[in-house]
């Protein structure tokens, strides 16, 4: 039986970057350099352009893209969303969890390495500024080594500054998603005594974007996020992941001029270990730290390519791809998840295309019972509230739909609610007295928009007891 000592296994008893002390272990990875890469930047790109620019997008003079937590007014994609609509977000979020499982089945930690933000700032911003004023991995930890001295504080200083500024922008735009660029502007050009608070908020998040980037790195992806240890469950033999190829490459070892090489394909020159962001040997398998972000993918082929043999030994593959020669197949699991998916879309679907323009809640007024009034009629008071979920003004009113009666206003002639708002008050509801059979009457009332109706609520009517 093998210890789990031996260095066969003992790989997954640790964090790569937490020596057995608990001491960090500070990675200095090679700047990599491949297709693969370069798919990576023009992709992070594009997604850096969109990131920045969407808060200063606009749909009719309103931001396309809104998380307002503190007025509670969400805006995806133009539409606007109040608390009301909370259970359709709900719904979104079990359909994301979904997706991302099923996501992790098919293609394993592939978003951590193409689209994870964490991923994305660090290894395309960060880093890349890291490079340019300290040099590739092994310059960076010479300097690091190295005492205090003219060359290194200016090195230090200006990464740090360069630091800042990035976490500042980023913190930025960040804050322009949640109370919009608008406010943001005026943060910019109004006295600072005005908008202390949302200054504060600034440097905040600056502040923790800065030290996030700077100290934490790698360890936000192997020690924080959970997303590391879901995929330890989700994954199976069939899932595609960054692989090494051992059936090909072992028993690795050193290449020699000349050699008539009767050993497995891998060299060990141990470039994919010093590219890669949080420090681990992809040649030992699977691991929670890795993110999928194929540096040691284009590091093996810049390799295999020098020595004249086939590239990919280390790709995208599934166990079975590369211990059996199997292709990759939908597995039950897939199917699964993919019709239970398909369901979650569906209802979500159904969800956005009913869901109406005018939120209406109306509730009868607590402590009012029922009042006797002329022409054989009672009446209930009710209090209303009127969400308009539009950027245009509404005038709504309100009509019976099950019962002979009329809704009278209580100091309003009509409903109007203005955009991107609410109006509340309360009204009278008159019924005629043989409509009224028990002690409590369901009531529906149309919500019309001129001619059209776009809502029915349902209320109760409180009559008297009736005798046996």
């Amino acid at each position: 039986m093998i210890e789990s000592t031996t260095p066969e296994v003992s790989f997954r008893d640790k964090v790569a970057t937490v020596d057995q002390k608990g001491k960090r272990i500070w990675v200095f990875p090679h700047q990599p350099t491949g297709k693969l890469y370069n798919a990576r930047t023009w992709i992070s790109i594009l997604y850096l352009a969109i990131f920045f620019g969407l808060p200063f997008v606009k749909v009719n003079d309103h931001p396309v893209f809104l998380i307002n937590i503190l007025e509670r007014r969400f805006i995806l994609f133009g539409q606007i969303f109040w608390p009301q609509d909370f259970f359709i977000f709900a719904l979104g979020m079990v359909v994301f969890i979904v997706f991302v499982a099923l996501f992790t089945v098919v293609f394993g930690r592939v978003f951590c390495g193409w689209a994870c933000p964490q991923t994305i700032f660090m290894e395309m911003v960060f880093r890349k500024i890291e490079y340019w004023i300290e040099g590739d991995g092994p310059q960076q930890k010479l300097l690091a080594k190295a005492p205090w001295h003219t060359d290194k504080i200016i090195k230090k200083t200006s990464k740090w500054a360069s630091f800042w500024i990035v976490s500042f922008i980023i913190a930025s735009t960040f804050l322009a998603y949640i109370i919009g660029i608008d406010e943001i502007k005026k943060l910019v050009t109004r006295p600072l005594s005005e908008n202390i608070g949302l200054f504060i908020s600034l440097t905040v998040f600056t502040t923790i974007f800065f030290f996030v980037y700077l100290l934490m790195r790698e360890q936000i992806c192997t020690v924080i996020c959970p997303y590391g240890r879901m995929q330890g469950v989700l994954l199976d033999r069939d899932s595609v992941i960054v692989a090494y190829d051992y059936k090909r490459g072992e028993h690795r070892g050193k290449l020699h001029k000349n050699e008539a090489r009767t050993i497995g394909d891998c060299i060990d020159c141990e470039q994919c270990v010093k590219v890669c962001p949080t420090g681990i040997d992809i040649r030992n398998g699977t691991q929670l730290e890795c993110i999928n972000c194929t540096a040691c993918i284009d590091a093996c082929n810049k390799m295999m390519n020098a020595v004249g043999f086939p590239e990919g030994l280390i790709r995208y593959a599934s166990e079975n791809n590369i211990s059996e020669k199997k292709p990759w197949r939908l597995t039950w699991r897939i199917k699964a998840y993919s019709v239970v998916m398909c369901l979650l879309l569906g209802i979500l679907a159904w969800l956005l295309s009913t869901r109406t323009d005018v939120g209406v809640t109306l509730l009868r007024t607590p402590g009012q019972l029922y009042q006797e009034q002329p022409n054989h009629q009672m009446s209930n008071l009710y209090n209303y509230k009127l969400l308009n979920k539009t950027f245009k003004n509404k005038e709504v009113t309100l009509k019976p739909e099950n019962f002979e009666g009329t809704i009278k206003l209580v100091g309003e002639t009509k409903l109007l609610i203005p955009k991107d708002g609410y109006t509340t008050g309360s009204m009278f509801i008159y019924v005629n007295n043989d409509a009224v059979k028990n002690r409590k009457t369901i009531l529906k009332i149309g919500v019309y928009e001129g001619k059209e109706k776009i809502n029915t609520i349902t209320t109760s009517f409180l009559g008297p007891f009736k005798d046996n």
